[in-house]
């Protein structure tokens, strides 16, 4: 990505960023008891996904489960949207461990924090693309591709 596209989207990614803290931390019980507990106690928190990443035919869909088809209506009139998706074949203790690689994992590249990239192996798997909708059938939203293999767990969707 250009740093030019990166400047315009940049606002809206941590706008993004701190509505989904704000609203994770915001009210929570957790957050009053680990206030209550200790600076060292950290709240956990459970997402489920709302669909899948579904790869057929050379076309990309998010799938997203019968229990939330209602939440779509009105997604037909947007051009693009934020996927929210969890990197799951990256969940283990010791890749969750890694706080600093080599950007595109070539050691020639200087050493960052993984908060300085958007490498899949970070504390928390959250993973976030801008992706074009091509379609809405039912509860399969077509879109141009996404960076995320087949079958990867959807978090959220948001309008871009």
């Amino acid at each position: 990505m250009s740093s030019a596209n990166w400047s315009s989207l940049r606002p809206v990614v941590l706008s993004l960023a701190v509505c989904i803290l704000a609203a994770a931390w915001s009210g929570s019980p957790r957050a009053d008891a680990a206030s209550a507990a200790g600076p060292d106690t950290v709240p956990t928190y459970a997402v489920s996904p709302i669909g899948w990443v579904r790869k057929e035919a050379g076309r990309t869909f998010i799938e997203i489960a019968p229990r939330y088809q209602a939440a779509l209506l009105g997604i037909d009139e947007l051009s693009s949207l934020w996927v929210l998706y969890w990197f799951d074949r990256n969940d283990t203790p010791e890749k969750r461990a890694v706080l600093q690689v080599h950007p595109r994992g070539n050691p020639e590249n200087p050493l960052r924090g993984v908060f300085a990239t958007r490498s899949p192996l970070r504390p928390n798997l959250i993973a976030l693309s801008q992706v074009k909708l091509l379609a809405v059938r039912g509860n399969r939203i077509e879109i141009d591709g996404i960076d995320a293999y087949a079958d990867t767990p959807v978090l959220d969707l948001k309008p871009y």
